[in-house]
């Protein structure tokens, strides 16, 4: 067996690798968008941060080149997953899920399908979608699972003349499980929740022998990730090669103070992850059948794929609203580090779910987790980038691009969560002593962006895995 767990060891590295250059050249595309947005904004600089202003700056040429560069992106997106890889839209996830459960889809594992699907990815979720790159990378994973065990391709005319006995609808299928786990472990650094996720929601074939297999490509594949990622920060070395600093490798930090109390509103928060997951899923059902009676209304295919990207790009300029609001409120509205994009949040309610929505999502749900940040962000503003955030993210999951979906769970999970840690500030104060220190709108942020992913996925175990190894 060892050709097969060398397989399960080049599948975990290769997708580990693929994550760390997707994640790369996503900062480096957000980077570029706000350099560019920055020719047309007053800078200054305090505390080593650079702060842009809206206030006497050109307001409305900022908007149009955020908005311009959005939208070449979106455009490219859409485009090569309608033009070049039907396959890869919206996030190839269900499909991976139905090939694994004996269902055979065309075209799901060819060369074509790899790129369109990296090359949507990329700039969806750099373009300012609301959506995130967890759904393709699985597919993605699946992908490298598939090319690496069968070494063949037609497309390309390749055979090579090794591991010639993997070459079997049974074996294909088992490394395919492994590259989606994988893909899934190189987002949130957690191997055991990737082989769980693959148990609980991918594969219906499974032994012992499989589950050791995949636990140790998914291994792989977060070990590759975290030491490509110990020393690059968008392509530039900036540190210690294979020296893991733990706020570096894991996305949330010291978060788990507790108390037994904390209890009462997390079954509510349960509750309510269920009811808005449930409302989620409805909605986005009613919106996707919707979308293919409108598309299908269409009698010509090149008129219909048109009206589809036309709709991405729809979405983009709505998204791009709470720019213009941010822009106009003549605050400071973004710092800038390192490359690294930051709220800084404004003096009014809109203002402030403004600077809520213009935040790249991973660095936003970083934001709303943070602790002791009791006063950062109003009911108003919360509500507002709640409604807001909820029904774009439920628009954008089906639209034709490459996205996927954790990210925006995560973080309209988050908005909510912040709000009931919010409401228990209001009634017991903000508390400094250490029994009281759990009543922190950040903790409740974690908790309820637990159970919004939990109410949409139907996930339980792998989700707790994913959660505790994001967080602790």
């Amino acid at each position: 067996e060892w050709d097969r767990w060398l397989l399960m060891g080049l599948i975990g590295t290769a997708v580990g690798m693929l994550g760390f250059f997707i994640h790369q050249i996503i900062d480096s595309l957000i980077k570029l968008k706000w350099d560019l947005v920055e020719n047309y904004l007053q800078v200054s600089k305090r505390n080593n941060l650079y702060l842009l202003t809206g206030q006497d700056g050109n307001i409305h040429m900022t908007w149009l080149c955020a908005l311009g560069f959005g939208l070449a992106m979106v455009v490219l997106s859409s485009g090569s997953v309608l033009f070049i890889c039907p396959a890869g839209s919206p996030s190839g996830l269900p499909e991976i899920i139905g090939y694994l459960n004996g269902t055979s889809i065309r075209h799901l594992f060819n060369i074509k399908t790899f790129l369109g699907t990296f090359v949507s990815c990329v700039l969806a979720v750099a373009s300012g979608l609301f959506c995130g790159p967890e759904g393709p990378m699985i597919h993605l994973g699946a992908l490298l699972g598939c090319g690496l065990s069968q070494l063949q391709s037609d497309t390309l005319g390749i055979h090579l003349p090794i591991f010639t006995r993997f070459r079997n609808s049974a074996d294909k299928r088992s490394f395919i499980t492994a590259g989606a786990g994988a893909g899934i472990a190189s987002v949130f650094r957690a191997p055991i929740g990737g082989l769980l996720f693959t148990l609980e929601e991918v594969s219906s074939f499974w032994d012992i022998r499989l589950a050791w297999q995949t636990f140790f490509c998914c291994l792989m594949a977060t070990f590759t990730m975290d030491l490509l990622s110990s020393s690059f920060c968008g392509f530039v070395y900036r540190g210690h090669f294979g020296f893991f600093e733990a706020e570096k490798r894991i996305l949330f930090w010291n978060l788990l103070d507790m108390n037994v109390l904390a209890f009462i509103p997390t079954i509510l928060l349960g509750m309510l992850g269920g009811l808005l997951g449930a409302l989620f899923v409805s909605l986005n059902i009613k919106i996707n059948k919707l979308r293919m009676w409108f598309f299908n209304s269409i009698p010509k295919l090149s008129l219909r794929k048109t009206s589809k990207l036309l709709e991405t790009v729809l979405i983009l300029v709505i998204s791009c609203v709470p720019l213009v609001a941010n822009l106009g409120s003549g605050r400071n509205f973004l710092a800038l580090e390192v490359g690294c994009i930051l709220s800084f949040p404004c003096s009014s309610e809109w203002g402030s779910a403004a600077a809520l929505l213009v935040e790249n999502g991973k660095q936003g749900i970083a934001y709303l987790f943070k602790r002791g940040t009791h006063e950062e962000f109003g009911y108003a503003s919360l509500c507002t980038a709640l409604a807001f955030y909820f029904i774009l993210s439920c628009w954008t999951a089906g639209s034709a691009v490459a996205s996927g979906l954790v990210i925006p769970m995560l973080y309209t999970g988050a908005l909510y969560g912040r709000i009931v840690g919010l409401i228990l500030v209001s009634i017991f104060g903000v508390q400094t002593n250490e029994y009281g220190a759990w009543i922190d709108p950040g903790l409740f942020a974690a908790i309820g962006a637990a159970s919004f992913f939990s109410g949409v996925s139907r996930l339980t175990i792998s989700l707790t895995v994913i959660m505790v190894s994001m967080l602790s």
